[in-house]
């Protein structure tokens, strides 16, 4: 089981925090940092703010040296394929190839009236989604091509320079495993992310991804499976509650409310103690989940981040 860290960047998570926490996550032996890609809180306070996510990546890769880099996951209603396409490449470069691509539909819709972003039914933004990871694939991986959709259209395009990861850097989808993503990731992705679900389900969604897989022509042993979850831990009872506390504070609520916000999670949480989140981590790996980004909601907690690495990834390991 590999485990990374997954921020809310939109929850006023400031560039000294950014910095301190892949720091930890280096120093953890975690494998990568992933982040959020939302302009808006999805918070009461609207004094929280979000720097952008592909900026903030690609400053990450300058001081850091290990850790994988991505979004979970940029949404298409934010940027043109050829934006997205060249900021991770850019990333890419910069990190030396330790750049991953999350790209979704986009579902939060005050990212889209408070920052004039265009916000079209789900059909739409699933149009948007099928053109932009034909877009982004093929400027990594064609010397050039031109395109003609219902929303895009290039003429010769030429785009360089290509990224440093071969073939190119891992292109992620994710979703509840209905039809419409689960299509288009066996078509253009190489992995599929799920997110809050239990193990039992994970280990159905994976059987419908692996049939995805092979009706596309692909091999369902090189489909990549991750889940993205909650994720509270402590070094025991006393120590989870005082986090779960910070979590509550974090979403408007009293830090003596950490014991009813551990009761409002279910088993798609990774909740407890260092043995109890062993024993829930051992249970997705058998569900067929191959990773997992461990959303962590009270990012100044740098201090969990470090228990993550010292009691979980060694175990994982």
């Amino acid at each position: 089981m590999r485990i990374n860290l997954m921020i809310e960047g939109q929850e006023d998570v400031t560039w000294d925090q950014w910095v301190a926490l892949a720091r930890a996550c280096e120093d953890g032996g975690l494998e990568g940092l992933f982040r959020s890609d939302h302009y808006a809180t999805i918070s009461p306070f609207l004094e929280r703010g979000s720097l952008d996510a592909w900026a903030t990546l690609s400053a990450l890769a300058a001081v850091t040296s290990r850790i994988r880099l991505g979004t979970m996951v940029s949404p298409a209603t934010f940027r043109h394929p050829s934006v997205v396409a060249k900021n991770a490449t850019t990333a890419d470069h910069v990190s030396g190839g330790r750049v991953e691509l999350g790209l979704g539909a986009g579902w939060y819709g005050d990212d889209h009236t408070r920052y004039g972003f265009p916000f079209g039914d789900t059909r739409t933004r699933m149009s948007v989604l099928a053109e932009q990871l034909e877009i982004v694939h093929r400027q990594w991986s064609e010397e050039s091509f031109s395109f003609q959709g219902e929303h895009y259209t290039l003429e010769d395009c030429h785009a360089e320079p290509k990224p440093l990861q071969r073939p190119h850097p891992p292109l992620i989808v994710g979703g509840s495993a209905g039809p419409a993503t689960v299509r288009l990731a066996a078509r253009w992705a190489d992995e599929y992310n799920t997110t809050f679900v239990s193990p039992e389900e994970c280990a159905r969604r994976r059987v419908l991804l692996a049939d995805a897989w092979e009706a596309a022509g692909r091999d369902p042993a090189t489909l990549r499976f991750s889940l993205m979850t909650g994720c509270v831990v402590g070094e025991d009872r006393a120590d989870v509650l005082r986090r779960a506390g910070r979590v509550a504070e974090r979403r408007g609520r009293s830090a003596d409310e950490g014991e009813a916000m551990l009761g409002e999670t279910d088993r798609g949480w990774v909740a407890g103690t260092v043995d109890e989140a062993r024993e829930r981590l051992s249970e997705f790996e058998e569900a067929g989940v191959e990773r997992v980004m461990l959303q962590h909601l009270a990012h100044d907690d740098v201090e969990m981040v470090e228990l993550i690495g010292r009691e979980l990834v060694t175990a994982a390991a």
